[in-house]
């Protein structure tokens, strides 16, 4: 089964980053076990839309950005769609890895301590830079996978440490309330597991691994499989995060300090692991995403080992560390990405959509009667995903 798995695994590192572990965190502090269903909705939508760019990926044996330039017939349209695509995720991703450096730094001090916190920045960009530089996909594919098991064995040991309310936990995860003020972090739950990079990333990564229509049920299974860890893994951390004292939580981190003294520092030492390797695996797949969405909206025909591929990505990673090292918070730029992330998803989505039920492009293999549904259901859900995240950065809401 570990064979086969690939692509799945690098989507699931994705959305499993330090902005997950956290937004989980707060979820299982404010309102305990209630919210578990959003993670449920949000990682069934997240296999619905990737399980599409993958079957595409694989069928085409191109990227969703090369795919959306062909049928794209009117230069001006696909001229503002591909701008709108490079401006969300090339800017976008420069903006969050940032948060994803910080992440494992987090994760260090859990670790070692803070004496070293100035260092911890620089150690993970440089971890990445030489894991992305030398690194193949089948390399990388290895290394991910190996990272996503210790990251979900961290988190579920630590879940399993704070002796969960099995029933509670039944009933959050299949009997969905919306608790008084909780909408902003159902909102969040979906926004941060629903990436729209990922649909970018997965469609390039299949045809990487997989040539012939005969890998399709390979594929299939290794979405569900992979998002569907990553979704148990975020779960865990809202089951985690419920056995806080709702006072002592700003970040991820403070759920490794505040388990110590009820669960001593196994608690500790299983939330730093994980944290670490959540930030070091999104500090990979941000600057990766880049430059792949780049590539295919300039055409580029080089692989990974081309240099203006490794361009891309390597000035995502600097401007990460750089803007850690700095204490600088690029403001302006993380707000233009989440407008533009909040525009994307649906617009995606809707490509999306339409491309892979059109004969022309996927033949018999096309969606069938129910994936429209459910995606034109995650659609609306994405619209109004896009809405809020729009308002919430213009402070309207």
């Amino acid at each position: 089964m570990f064979r086969k798995m690939g692509p799945g695994v690098l989507v699931a590192a994705a959305f499993i980053g330090p902005g997950t572990v956290t937004t989980c965190t707060l979820a299982g502090v404010e309102f305990s076990y209630t919210l578990l269903w959003a993670m449920l909705l949000s990682v069934i939508a997240t296999i619905v839309l990737q399980e599409m760019a993958a079957r595409l990926g694989i069928i085409t044996q191109m990227g969703l950005a090369d795919v959306i330039k062909k049928q794209l017939k009117t230069p001006i349209i696909r001229n503002l769609i591909i701008s709108i695509i490079l401006l969300a995720i090339v800017l976008g991703n420069a903006a969050y890895e940032a948060g994803n450096i910080g992440g494992g730094t987090l994760g260090l001090e859990a670790l070692f301590g803070s004496k070293y916190t100035g260092i911890y920045p620089y150690l993970i960009g440089a971890v990445a830079f030489v894991l992305l530089y030398l690194g193949s996909y089948k390399s990388l594919e290895k290394i991910f996978v190996s990272l996503v098991l210790i990251m979900s064995a961290s988190f579920m040991l630590t879940a399993i440490i704070t002796k969960p309310d099995l029933a509670a936990v039944f009933k959050g995860t299949f009997m969905p309330t919306v608790p008084e003020d909780s909408l902003i972090t159902i909102i969040a739950l979906v926004g941060t597991t629903v990436v729209p990079y990922n649909l970018f990333l997965h469609a390039s990564l299949v045809s990487e691994k997989w040539k012939s229509v005969s890998d399709l049920p390979d594929a299939k299974r290794d979405t569900m499989l992979s998002i569907a860890l990553g979704g148990l893994v975020s779960m865990m951390i809202i089951v985690a995060a419920t056995s806080m004292d709702q006072r002592e939580v700003t970040n991820a981190l403070d759920l490794a300090q505040s388990l110590e003294p009820l669960f001593g520092n196994a608690a500790r030492y299983c939330m730093g692991i994980g944290l670490f390797a959540a930030g070091i695996t999104s500090a990979i797949t941000a600057p990766l995403a880049a430059a792949y969405v780049a590539r295919s909206c300039f055409g580029w025909q080089g692989g990974m080992k081309d240099w203006r591929f490794r361009l891309i990505w390597m000035m995502v990673l600097l401007v990460g560390v750089v803007s850690l090292s700095f204490n600088i918070t690029p403001i302006e730029i993380i707000q233009f990405a989440q407008v533009a992330n909040g525009l994307l998803l649906p617009i995606i989505a809707v490509l999306l959509l339409w491309i892979v039920n059109k004969v022309s492009v996927l033949g018999k293999y096309r969606n069938t009667i129910w994936h429209n549904v459910l995606a034109i259901l995650i659609i609306g859900l994405a619209v109004v995903l896009g809405v809020k995240s729009i308002i919430k950065v213009f402070g309207l809401f």
